[in-house]
């Protein structure tokens, strides 16, 4: 069996970090993507990526909310458990060290989501279809 350098595993749990970051999920459910224990798991991980696994977990929530708060018109307090976050409190506070403003504040700098509101291109063309030029539904109705 050929050796597979742990970074290959370490990866593995980067990647449930980076797929499931809205879930409850935990170091222990990273070390256990990785193969490897708790503990030896976080050492490896801050080794090779500079951060603790728990870090690296919030950093993605936090920027999965700020992208929220960005683009949407929810509220604070869904965003927060949207990305997998239990408190409020604690989320405002991570996300005032990390971007330096509250996240109430971080949205007001940016245009309202109304702005990026996209329609579909079925419902475009749902009203924008001519009313009269239905096929054989015009005579249908007109039985009836």
């Amino acid at each position: 069996m050929a050796f597979v350098p742990p970074a290959r595993h370490l990866l593995k749990a980067k990647d449930l970090a980076d797929a499931r970051y809205f879930e409850p999920l935990g170091v222990d459910d990273m070390a256990a993507a990785a193969g490897l224990s708790r503990a030896h798991f976080s050492r490896e991980f801050r080794r090779e990526f500079g951060e603790s696994p728990h870090q690296y977990l919030l950093t993605r929530r936090l920027e999965r909310a700020a992208a929220l708060l960005r683009a949407t018109d929810r509220s604070v307090a869904d965003i927060c458990f949207s990305v997998g976050l239990a408190s409020v409190g604690s989320f405002t506070t991570s996300f005032t060290r990390t971007y330096g403003v509250s996240p109430t504040v971080y949205r007001a700098r940016f245009p309202p989501a109304l702005t990026f509101a996209r329609v579909p291109s079925c419902v475009v063309r749902a009203y924008a279809r001519p009313i009269g030029s239905t096929f054989r539904e015009d005579r249908a109705a007109a039985r009836d």
